[in-house]
């Protein structure tokens, strides 16, 4: 009985610097940190993240994927999070690696996004909310796809990824954006 206090005092530091332990791990990556983070520069990665994608990540309070969760299915992932993926995809990724996979969103609402870039126009036919049109979509800025925007993956009906002269190009065909469905 005279040391059971003593049991409590330690078992009260152990969990202390669990704790502890654990928010430095799982805290939010200072600015930084997040402009950096899951990006490696490779051959058909030319540039670094861009300032507008750090923002809309800390902006929807995203955090990269850990190595635990890589592979993870968007379904299964926790909501807050962004990774990559191949277009049309299940699992996402925490790295683009060597190929320039396009960004995914999966936001605290659970809604999940593609995230890309795109010409004036083409977002123009998304914020119409046209019937049965296309985006061309890229992983980075190219030619006239230097505004940033992002599409639900659900009004996506299908995403075709394909090969140009200046890298990877995704085709995000949308037939009709749900909110028009009466």
């Amino acid at each position: 009985m005279k040391r059971f206090p003593l049991y409590l005092l330690l078992l009260a530091g152990v969990l202390g610097a669990t704790y502890l332990l654990g928010v430095k791990l799982n805290s939010p990556l200072d600015d930084s940190q997040l402009a950096t983070v899951g990006h490696q520069s490779t051959k058909s990665e030319p540039d670094p993240v861009r300032q507008e994608v750090a923002d809309m990540r800390r902006r929807h309070h995203l955090r990269p994927l850990t190595e635990f969760e890589n592979g993870t299915t968007l379904q299964s992932l926790p909501k807050g999070i962004y990774g990559f993926s191949a277009c049309g995809a299940t699992s996402i990724t925490a790295k683009r690696d060597t190929q320039p996979l396009i960004e995914i969103h999966k936001r605290l609402d659970g809604i999940a996004y593609y995230v890309a870039y795109a010409s004036k126009e083409d977002i123009g036919k998304y914020l119409a909310r046209e019937k049965n049109f296309h985006i061309r979509a890229f992983p980075y800025v190219r030619d006239k796809a230097t505004l940033l925007f992002e599409i639900p993956i659900d009004f996506v009906f299908k995403c075709e990824a394909r090969s140009s002269g200046k890298g990877q190009v995704y085709d995000l065909f949308v037939t009709s954006i749900p909110e028009l469905n009466t």
